[in-house]
């Protein structure tokens, strides 16, 4: 199972002074996990995270999981890595439709 801890970070290119990382899973999901300052709850240290649907190569923020139907926002490293272990037990998704 991943973790916040296995998560690689960047500088975030929309994001002044931010850092985003993204990782995939098996069943055809991902995260994309950021923190800047105008990100949810990036102003004081806490995190921002996303549902993606697809691949590195071609992949879509996704709404419709029962994990969220938003960005989850004001999220601590640990509240992070629950959200990816609840992703990563979400049944195989489709591909994104084109």
């Amino acid at each position: 199972m991943k973790t916040f801890d296995d998560l690689v970070f960047v500088k975030h290119h929309l994001e002044s002074g931010g850092v985003r990382a993204q990782m995939f899973f098996e069943n055809g999901y991902g995260v994309s996990v950021i923190r800047g300052p105008f990100t949810y709850g990036g102003s004081e240290g806490l995190w921002e995270v996303a549902v993606l649907r697809g691949s590195e190569e071609d992949y879509e923020v996704y709404y419709d999981t029962p994990v969220t139907d938003d960005v989850l926002g004001h999220k601590t490293e640990s509240e992070i890595t629950e959200a990816m272990r609840q992703v990563q037990e979400l049944p195989k998704s489709d591909p994104p439709a084109k």
